[in-house]
């Protein structure tokens, strides 16, 4: 009963987290548009090299306010979203609509993905650090859906942090971001207070100086230090095989990617 009390209480604060964000999400990026190209380059490369140059059917799991769903849509693929925030997902979907794009979204956990059907998908994804929300139980339940939802070949993609590396350094801040010129600028920082080894409480903070002067947003979530060993054996104890790990100077992405295929 503890465990399932916390699991939803976990899953609340995520919730709120993006629910929040949703609305200034796009201010992390220098020129959001110029990241969704961007990204839209790295994708199209993870793509070809795993599934050939083919339009696919991909779902994107942690699809946020859009970032990847519209640059893969523009890649011309056939694309669907969800996110746990509901806020994310609307605001997902207004953004699409402005650029033409038809993209399926809808509000859904990834531990579940309870609407798709079993096996339609060619690709499935989930980027920008999305699984360290998940605690090892609820990992090893989403990497079974991300499974179910695959045909035999298809293949899964996800960016996380690099843990390995960051658990040994144990950072206190991620170094502010300057944008904009004077009287418009905008500082992007986030401050983290780790809570123990594994887990630490990440502080997102936007400042934006305006004619009357500066406002400052804050957001905060708890992150799990989700190690490269423990997402493969989640991946391969699902029925992934081919697990692989491209690091950002291999593919231009700001993240480690895993890549899994299924069965």
């Amino acid at each position: 009963m503890h465990r399932k009390t916390f699991e939803v209480t976990a899953l609340s604060e995520v919730e709120h987290f993006y629910d929040s964000m949703a609305g200034v999400y796009h201010l992390i990026f220098d020129d959001w548009d110029r990241a969704i190209m961007r990204q839209s380059c790295v994708i199209e490369g993870l793509l070809d090299s795993n599934l050939g140059s083919v339009r696919i059917r991909i779902h994107d799991c942690a699809c946020g306010i859009g970032t990847q769903s519209i640059a893969l849509a523009m890649l011309g693929h056939e694309v669907s979203g969800s996110d746990i925030s509901q806020a994310a997902v609307l605001r997902a979907m207004t953004e699409a609509a402005q650029r033409g794009l038809h993209i399926e979204f809808s509000v859904s956990d990834m531990t579940n993905l309870a609407r798709y059907a079993s096996h339609q998908l060619d690709a499935l994804c989930a980027f920008d650090n999305a699984l360290s929300h998940l605690e090892v139980d609820q990992l090893l339940t989403a990497a079974s859906s991300f499974k179910r939802v695959l045909r035999p070949g298809g293949v899964f993609f996800a960016s996380i942090r690099d843990y390995d590396q960051l658990v040994q350094s144990r950072p206190k801040f991620q170094a502010p971001s300057f944008f904009g010129a004077s009287g418009e600028r905008r500082i992007v920082h986030q401050v983290w207070d780790w809570i123990d080894r594994d887990s630490y409480e990440l502080h997102q903070y936007i400042s934006l100086e305006r004619a009357e002067g500066w406002r400052v947003f804050h957001f905060s979530s708890k992150y799990r230090c989700l190690l490269q060993a423990e997402a493969s054996h989640a991946l391969e104890k699902a029925g992934f095989v081919d697990i692989e790990w491209s690091m950002p100077e291999a593919t231009g992405y700001y993240q480690p990617v895993v890549t899994a295929r299924a069965l």
